[in-house]
């Protein structure tokens, strides 16, 4: 269920998600192989080359998931790797995980 979220972030509208700020866009998804792996474009219109890679396994009590952020150089300063990271966090470790009552 996890990998179809992640390929169709909109896909249940009684279960939104992807709350997104005003200087964020949805992503597109550039590749997918499922059931174990996803690609996102960048979610930032300040860093277009950004991409976020999820990797998904099978865990003892359901999905275990992994994000990776990848970005082209100049790498983000400080600052703005830890902005980017947080989002991913918030987008995927809460607001994804709270719709299954986690």
């Amino acid at each position: 269920m996890v990998f179809d979220d992640l390929v169709s972030p909109n896909r249940q509208p009684s279960r939104p998600w992807l709350h997104l700020l005003d200087d964020e866009v949805a992503p597109a998804v550039l590749d997918s192989d499922r059931p174990t792996r996803v690609v996102w474009s960048s979610l930032w219109t300040k860093r277009p080359d950004a991409q976020v890679v999820f990797d998904l396994s099978g865990g003892r009590s359901g999905t275990n998931l992994r994000w990776t952020l990848l970005t082209e150089q100049p790498s983000p300063d400080d600052r703005q790797m830890r902005h980017l990271c947080q989002r991913i966090g918030t987008l995927i470790n809460a607001n994804l995980r709270y719709t299954y009552g986690q």
